[in-house]
């Protein structure tokens, strides 16, 4: 069994150096950013996109590659359903294989309760337009056939698609740059440069960019970075284990989950497997801090949480992380350029098993690679994307909360249109910056 392939070693595609200026810089080169930045070029601005690491290291290559609608917020559906057709138009511009494919999302229900769930969450789906479906246990088997454990019954969305994340990201990335994105990797951004109370650009450890707006778009060091400059997110990370089989028989062509495990057919034959709802928080100072406003979200577990004791050193909440420093001196950006976390051993050992049980004329599930990633989590599991009424000329997409893959061409073409101050077409209060410290309640989403 091999690891994830996306490392350090892989080499660099863009090496900078950066400029002395440009309109925009976009900071972190995941999805959001990626197409952040070929929207806002495609608006006429000089854009740089700058990496500490390497484009979409982290979690934007880690993720299950599920490309949804189904299940999301009601806030979320309108950008999601955006997302989807810009994945066809963005891939067709790409030139490039990214694996996309229609073939649906399904949930399996297996008792009372969680059918209820499924039903609570139609009425969403008719008020957008989505071609999803209720199903009863022997039309679920009949769609999706071999399976050991019956269900009383499923929700599908025909529409939904699936892409493989690590050709998917890079490829967008190729697109921007030759569409006139300048994109620097191995090059952390320090600090916002901030002059007379606003964006004046950022400090990297190449030098200053002079810019009048910055997207922050970190993932899961967004935080981090954005208190040097007095802004406070309610963000932590949390660890999920992702697995890749060696080729089987098809048994569904889209992704599926249950109460144990999410599986998603892979362009090379085998299935992307993980452990349904399960995730790890690692201790820390921050997970302390913010626990109060994640109280409503542990008490409904949408992520499936477990706890661990202290996260590994360097990490985005480690205990011994600094929080603080010079812009003149290395930070943690540049200490940790990419988090590799090791995948939860029990959780790659018991997930082909359980697969392998539902699904018992497969005959062996073997594993050929498994990997961790660090998912960037909010109290309420949306996302934050806004502009930063605080600190002009700073826009901020982060928190995906697991969402950010499937919906990102749709994040990033609004977090372009807010930087130059255009209509986005949605209504973004409820992934407004202030909510966390405006007294607005804190309503987790969906669980589903």
């Amino acid at each position: 069994m091999t690891a994830f392939p996306f490392s350090l070693e892989n080499p660099i595609e863009w090496p900078g150096p950066p400029p002395a200026s440009a309109d925009v810089v976009v900071v972190g080169a995941g999805v959001i950013g990626v197409t952040c930045a070929l929207f806002l070029a495609r608006r006429g601005l000089s854009v740089t996109l700058l990496e500490k690491g390497r484009v979409a290291g982290e979690q934007s290559s880690r993720n299950w590659g599920w490309i949804r609608q189904q299940g999301r917020a009601p806030e979320e559906l309108p950008i999601a359903g955006e997302a989807c057709s810009l994945w066809r138009q963005l891939a067709r511009e790409c030139g490039e294989d990214v694996g996309l494919a229609p073939g649906g999302v399904t949930y399996f229900a297996h008792t009372d309760k969680e059918m209820a769930a499924l039903h609570e969450w139609m009425p969403h789906a008719r008020a957008h337009g989505l071609d999803t479906h209720l199903m009863d246990g022997a039309q679920t088997a009949a769609l999706i056939p071999g399976m050991s454990r019956q269900v009383i019954g499923a929700m599908e969305t025909p529409s939904d698609m699936r892409a493989e994340p690590w050709k998917a990201v890079p490829a967008l990335a190729r697109l921007a740059a030759r569409e006139g994105v300048t994109i620097v990797e191995n090059c952390a951004v320090r600090t916002l440069d901030v002059m007379a109370g606003r964006v004046a650009g950022v400090v990297t450890e190449a030098g200053r960019i002079q810019a009048d707006e910055v997207v922050v778009a970190g993932g899961a060091w967004s935080s981090l970075l954005l208190r040097q400059s007095g802004i406070d997110l309610p963000q932590l990370s949390v660890r999920g284990t992702v697995m890749a089989t060696e080729p089987l028989k098809q048994v569904y062509a889209g992704a599926a989950t249950d109460d144990k495990v999410a599986f998603r057919r892979r362009q090379d034959g085998g299935y992307t497997l993980a452990a349904a709802g399960f995730h790890e928080l690692f201790l820390g100072p921050d997970a302390f801090r913010h626990c109060r406003r994640y109280l409503p979200a542990l008490r409904e577990d949408p992520l499936g949480t477990r706890f661990k004791l202290a996260a590994p050193a360097g990490f985005p909440d480690a205990w011994r992380l600094a929080r603080r420093w010079s812009a003149d001196r290395p930070t943690p950006f540049e200490r940790m350029r990419m988090l590799d976390p090791a995948p939860n051993a029990r959780v790659v050992r018991d997930t082909p098993r359980a697969f392998a049980k539902r699904f018992p004329g497969l005959g062996e599930v073997r594993v050929k690679a498994a990997w961790a990633g660090m998912i960037d989590a909010m109290p309420d599991v949306l996302p934050v994307v806004d502009r930063c009424t605080a600190l002009p000329g700073l826009t901020v997409g982060t928190g995906m909360s697991a969402h950010g893959f499937g919906i990102g061409p749709g994040f990033g073409r609004v977090l372009a249109d807010l930087v130059v101050g255009r209509e986005t077409g949605h209504d973004l209060s409820r992934f407004r910056l202030t909510r966390f410290s405006d007294g607005s309640p804190i309503r987790p989403g969906p669980a589903l």
